[in-house]
């Protein structure tokens, strides 16, 4: 099924004087949340909803508890989760400390099976947000 694409415009933040520029942007359908993974995932197979659901909590709060003791995730074949910051730079060693953290994100990086199914998304026009 194609993906729904529409055309944003948008400034650059960092300098308001250039021309705004037109963009293409995926535009979503929607979302699924755990309880929804849980009862698709259930009918798929012999395990129960409740069990499902029980199974992604216990997932998510073990991935959170490996990436905080700053371990790589790896997630199958669909990827891995590892966490990453931004920092200040500094002229010496010295000068650089844990105050030097700007920014924290996690970062995901696909497998190949992923990066492969990426490969065959097709998409279609959608609309015009001004």
């Amino acid at each position: 099924m194609p993906i729904p694409l529409k055309i944003v415009k948008k400034r650059d933040p960092r300098d308001i004087t250039l021309p705004v520029k037109y963009y293409v942007s995926t535009k979503a359908t929607g979302e699924i949340n755990f309880e929804d993974l849980a009862h698709k995932t259930s009918e798929q197979c012999t395990v129960t909803k409740a069990d499902c659901y029980a199974v992604l909590i216990a997932l998510e709060e073990n991935i959170k508890d490996a990436l905080s003791f700053g371990q790589i995730v790896r997630f199958g074949t669909l990827g891995s989760f590892q966490i990453s910051i931004s920092s200040h730079g500094s002229e010496t060693k010295e000068g650089v400390g844990l105050a030097a953290v700007k920014s924290k994100r996690i970062l995901f990086r696909p497998d190949k099976r992923f990066k492969l199914f990426l490969k065959g998304l097709s998409f279609t026009k959608a609309g015009f947000k001004d």
